[in-house]
Parts: C-alpha cells; sequence; structure tokens
C-alpha cells in the first residue's frame, strides 16, 4: 500500500500521463472525465501536479482501446515508459485516472518508481493547502478512507491461504484484518471530532440567525476566480493564486452592499471533476456553508475551453449537497468571471443557458464587481417592503438595530420623535415591533 508522504519537493522529477479511453465501453466511472477535451484533460492534471510544485518533465496522452486489469496500460506503453522514465531519472508518475491497488503496485513494479493516480494526487493537493485544524482533519479522513478503500490486495507479500482452520486464517489476512480495523478506529475518531467542528459551525450560524446577517457563498471550479472575487470584494488577503485548489479552508468576511446593508461573504473550495464520493463526503463540514447561504454566486471562469463542462460539474456537487432547485433558479447568480481574457466582451450565449441572473465581471480589473453587488443587493431585498417606524430620540439602540436589519432610506427627526423610512422584511418588522415594543 502506498503512502501519501514526500511528494510536495519541486525537485521531485515527474512524469504524467493520461489515458483517453477511445472505446466507451470501457469508460465506465471514468466517462464525465472523457467528455472534456483531451487537451484540456491533460492541462488539468498538469496543473494539478504544479500545485504541490512538482517538476513536470513529460506529459503525453495515451489513447486506450481497452484497459488491462493488472496494470491498466498495454505491454507496449509500460514499456515505452519505463524507458522514458530510466533515461530522464523519474521518481514520480501521475496517471489522471483513477487506479485499482493491483494496476497501482503493479505499475510501482515495472517502471521502479513511485505512481499515484488522480484522486492520491488531489489528497496531497488538500494536504497541502489545508490550513486550520478543520481542514487538516478533512485531509486526514479523505486520505484513510481513500486507503482503506485500497487495502483488499496491498498485503500480497503475505501468505494469505496457508494454515488455520474454521475463522482462521494465514498471517496475511490477519495483516489485513488488523489494518483494516486500525484504520476504522481512526476513521471513527475523525468522524466524531469533525462532528464537533459541524456542531461548532451550527452554533455560528444560530448566531448569525440571531444577528442576522445574510450569507452569501462564493461557489465554482477550482482556479475559476473566488478567492480573488473575494478580495476585490471584501478588502481581505486571502490566498489567491493561478493554481488549482489555492484555497481549501472556508473564509468569512463582512461586506457592506451598496445599499449600506451588511452581508457575510463566503469563500470555499473549489470543484473539480471526477471527484471520488468519499472526498466529497470528508468535505462536507466546509460546504455547509453552501448549504445555509441565503444566496449564491456561481463564479465561473468564460475563457476557459471547458466552462460549460465545469458549470456542470460544480451543479452537479451542489446537487450532491441537497441544494434545491429552487435555490439554483432564485437564490443564484451566474458570476461569468474572466472576461478581461476573452478577445470579444460578448459572452457566447451557450455559456448562460437556464439563468435569470447573470453578471460579467473581472475580478482582476472590478469590471462588474460594483454591478455584481448591485446585483446581490437587489436579490436580498425582494422580500423587503419599506416601513415607516416612528422611536424616542433617545432610542439609540432601536436606530442601531434597524439599521443593521434593514436598508434605511431616510430618517426624520421632530418633537423629540424620530421618524425612519426603513426597507425591512416582514419577520424582521415584527421582530423589531416585539423587542422594542413599538407597536
Amino acid at each position: 500500500m502506498s503512502d501519501f508522504s514526500g511528494l510536495k519537493n519541486a525537485d521531485t522529477a515527474t512524469i504524467v500521463v493520461h489515458p483517453n479511453i477511445t472505446n466507451r465501453k470501457e469508460l465506465g466511472e471514468l466517462k464525465s472525465l472523457h467528455e472534456r477535451s483531451v487537451a484540456s484533460e491533460l492541462q488539468e492534471i498538469v496543473g494539478l501536479a504544479s500545485a504541490i510544485d512538482l517538476k513536470v518533465d513529460l506529459s503525453e496522452i495515451i489513447n486506450l482501446s481497452k484497459v488491462n486489469a493488472a496494470n491498466f496500460f498495454g505491454s507496449g506503453t509500460l514499456q515505452k515508459f519505463k524507458t522514458l522514465i530510466e533515461v530522464r531519472n523519474i521518481t514520480l508518475a501521475v496517471v489522471n485516472t483513477q487506479l485499482s491497488a493491483i494496476q497501482q503496485r503493479n505499475l510501482e513494479r515495472y517502471w521502479q518508481c513511485k505512481v499515484i493516480d488522480r484522486t492520491g494526487l488531489i489528497i496531497e493537493i488538500f494536504g497541502a493547502r489545508a490550513r486550520t485544524h478543520e481542514g487538516g482533519l478533512q485531509v486526514e479522513l479523505a486520505a484513510l478512507s481513500f486507503q482503506r478503500s485500497r487495502l483488499v490486495r496491498s498485503w500480497t507479500h503475505l501468505e494469505r491461504q496457508r494454515g488455520g482452520g474454521g475463522f482462521l486464517g494465514g498471517p496475511g489476512e490477519r495483516q489485513i484484518e488488523l489494518d483494516r480495523r486500525q484504520l476504522d478506529n481512526a476513521i471513527i475518531q475523525l468522524q466524531k471530532q469533525l462532528k464537533k467542528v459541524r456542531n461548532t459551525r451550527q452554533l455560528h450560524r444560530n448566531a448569525r440567525k440571531r444577528v442576522p446577517y445574510p450569507i452569501v457563498a462564493l461557489v465554482g471550479y477550482t482556479n475559476a476566480g473566488k478567492s480573488t472575487l473575494f478580495n476585490k470584494l471584501s478588502g481581505a488577503n486571502v490566498i489567491s493564486q493561478d493554481m488549482l485548489f489555492a484555497t481549501l479552508d472556508p473564509t468569512m468576511r463582512q461586506i457592506v452592499l451598496p445599499s449600506g446593508k451588511t452581508i457575510i461573504l463566503s469563500d470555499t473550495v473549489g470543484f473539480i471533476s471526477n471527484l471520488p464520493t468519499h472526498l466529497i463526503e470528508a468535505f462536507k463540514a466546509t460546504l455547509e456553508e453552501v448549504q445555509s447561504a441565503d444566496l449564491i454566486l456561481h463564479v465561473r471562469d468564460v475563457s476557459h475551453a471547458d466552462s460549460n463542462k465545469q458549470r456542470i460539474d460544480v451543479l452537479s456537487v451542489l446537487s450532491d449537497l441537497d441544494i434545491t432547485k429552487h435555490k439554483e433558479q432564485f437564490g443564484f447568480i451566474e458570476v461569468l468571471n474572466k472576461i478581461d481574457l476573452l478577445n470579444e466582451k460578448c459572452i457566447p450565449s451557450r455559456l448562460c443557458d437556464n439563468y435569470q441572473k447573470i453578471v460579467n465581471i473581472s475580478a482582476i480589473t472590478g469590471e462588474g464587481c460594483t454591478e455584481l453587488l448591485e446585483a446581490i443587493d437587489s436579490i436580498l431585498s425582494e422580500n423587503e417592503i419599506i416601513h415607516s417606524f416612528e422611536v424616542s430620540v433617545s432610542d439609540g439602540a432601536a436606530v442601531a438595530w434597524l439599521h443593521n436589519k434593514g436598508t434605511v432610506k431616510s430618517i426624520k427627526t421632530s418633537n423629540n420623535k424620530t421618524t425612519l423610512e426603513v426597507a425591512l422584511s416582514e419577520e424582521h418588522a415584527n421582530k423589531f415591533f416585539k423587542k422594542f415594543n413599538v407597536y
């Protein structure tokens, strides 16, 4: 069983192999990856490798009509890369697919170098990006879940059928059971710790509901520009580099909209195609912020050749998180980012189907960001009604409450009374009446 340590080294000579399955019957779970352009798939996996500073010496597409159950590749391809690996002194091979445990082990034996697949590389990146205690827990849970799924056949160097009768097996079987039990115990402990994190997050969400400020969550494919946009809108100093998975841990900031309304803006981990279910499960604690959001901004890189397919991948993950169609249609803004990289400012219509609210922006130049804030303001104010409140001039707490919870349109003071015209939801208006005994 291969570990996942020691990859984050710029001196690690790496070869990247993207298998292009040409026989659709062979695709199976790889079908979603295959639907992208082959060049884009290769570019993405090279970008993933570069995200943890691996030195990619060679990247190549290999067309396959059939997957070999034992080695994934045929004998000719195996020998070709064996020679390249020896000549170039390659120490790591990244294969852009999901390898079985036996395939990974056989490739390592044949090529005499470390081999990881797409999932293993993504876990490495998550590990490199985690900055908080929660992020570390999520990475560890993802890695252990992945290792457990590959435990079978990883102890073939031990005898598995010798001796023992009834319920007793050979030493290999006992070792597998021991490892499985240790992994299960570790996974259970991590799940308990993450449950505490979720409970803490729920307490924070409940506290925000009592404040409350609307939550606006940024989601999107990795490297779509979410963190750059987050920095532009909030003035925060969040890591925003031109690399995949630059952000892992959630970040939240208060920002003030043009109307004066305060919101909480949340940046989240980027999504990616062909991500195994157990990885999505491991990061649900982070993505729970999306579930509780009042508004979702789907940030897309419209300059990317596969922008529309990336959109489909993001919506698929949101569906897995039980984000309703209602929220997709009415609590959703499609933010088409990186328009500064387009040859034409006109966005192709095929990128904009099925959305009522679309804003074109450049998070780098700031173009369109004012319009985006206005769109957020408009959507969050849709259920608000203009109310008139009359309070005592000395009642500063009531005036402050109205400023925090609504949008004050006008203020007039006369005869020791302050009259405020405030855009406020009916729910908040009723809370104001009860809190300050105004009837």
